[in-house]
């Protein structure tokens, strides 16, 4: 209600209405205030030069996760110039920490760091080793003292089994470790923390060998390859896909064809204007070489048919966070449905 005054006091001064986004942020730091908060987690809505969350001046620290090409039309078309706007949340003097691997997106991020005089601290893959990649997880070792002459190292878990987990798991924990003498938590608790951490829809384990994943751009897909490759040693893939009209699903069928050859695919839609028809994303995976493909538009049943084609294997539902969303929702309807029998 509070918002809504807000917002109906500024579109009469001739503004215009917050969007979606903004407004939910704006009721977000409301509830905030109310509950009297000691900190905050804001994930920028789009880049960060000109988003809501930039706002926000009382900054304790700024984090940069990996940069892709997406959302080109607002960001720009290159990784420096997207880089670029993501560098604009980076605040006078406050630290930023930052994923490194991106050459081209370093370079953009530590010379604005440089500008206004903020420290920056770049997690590279030179800072973790992996140690086990299992179904169930991963373990491995980070260097985390930055600044020190012998790295201090730390052994850590995550319940996740895609390698790039591991950088976000990095940044994460030195975030947190810089800021020990802030928050107060011990370094056993943190390393506690991470090993029963929750991240649905990102590489998600939700049944024995199912596991949803989000990728919906290039380098998300990418990330998914490696790590379906690495179980495609052991296992055989099923996919379960579905993907917007407004994202190359082409291509990346294409890709996922190339690289994984999976012994199974079934192709479905989700809901909405975006839809892009099972039988025609069907048709692209047997243009491209799979010659075990369904297409089915209800996403339950593309779920128990790829359940069932699966076998012994893994199963990845790729393409869409949208996909992860339905298949959740219907798994979540069919246990309240086994409820109500018992």
């Amino acid at each position: 209600d509070r918002i809504k005054e807000i917002i109906d006091e500024a579109m009469e001064e001739g503004l215009d209405h917050p969007s979606y986004f903004e407004t939910l942020f704006l009721m977000c730091m409301v509830i905030f205030q109310k509950a009297d908060v000691d900190y905050v987690i804001l994930e920028t809505g789009l880049g960060g030069r000109l988003d809501a969350t930039n706002t926000v001046d009382q900054t304790l620290a700024c984090i940069i996760t990996s940069i892709s090409l997406d959302h080109v039309e607002y960001l720009g078309n290159t990784i420096g110039e997207i880089a670029g706007e993501k560098a604009g949340i980076i605040k006078p003097g406050i630290p930023v920490i930052y994923d490194g691997h991106n050459k081209e997106a370093a370079a953009v991020i530590k010379a604005r760091a440089e500008e206004l005089g903020s420290p920056s601290y770049a997690m590279t893959e030179k800072m973790y080793r992996m140690v086990e990649n299992t179904s169930r997880g991963i373990d491995f070792v980070f260097r985390c003292g930055y600044e020190k002459n012998e790295p201090e190292e730390v052994e850590l878990s995550i319940p996740y089994i895609a390698a790039y987990q591991m950088m976000n798991a990095s940044l994460a924990f030195f975030t947190m470790e810089m800021f020990r003498k802030d928050h107060g938590i011990s370094r056993e608790k943190l390393v506690q923390g991470l090993s029963c951490t929750r991240w649905e829809g990102r590489m998600e384990t939700i049944l024995p060998g199912v596991i949803v994943d989000g990728a919906h751009n290039a380098d998300g897909v990418k990330r998914f390859m490696e790590t379906a490759c690495h179980f495609g040693k052991k296992y055989p893939i099923t996919l379960l896909f579905a993907a917007v009209c407004d994202k190359d699903y082409q291509e990346m069928i294409r890709t996922v064809c190339a690289n994984i050859r999976p012994a199974g695919v079934v192709a479905t839609q989700i809901w909405g204007n975006r839809v892009v028809p099972a039988e025609e994303l069907a048709q692209l995976f047997r243009e491209n070489g799979c010659d075990n493909v369904i297409g089915e538009p209800d996403v339950g049943e593309a779920f128990e048919k790829a359940c069932a084609m699966k076998g012994d294997g893994m199963l990845f539902c790729v393409g869409s966070l949208y996909l992860v969303g339905e298949i959740k929702a219907y798994l979540a309807q069919k246990r309240d449905k086994e409820k109500e029998y018992d």
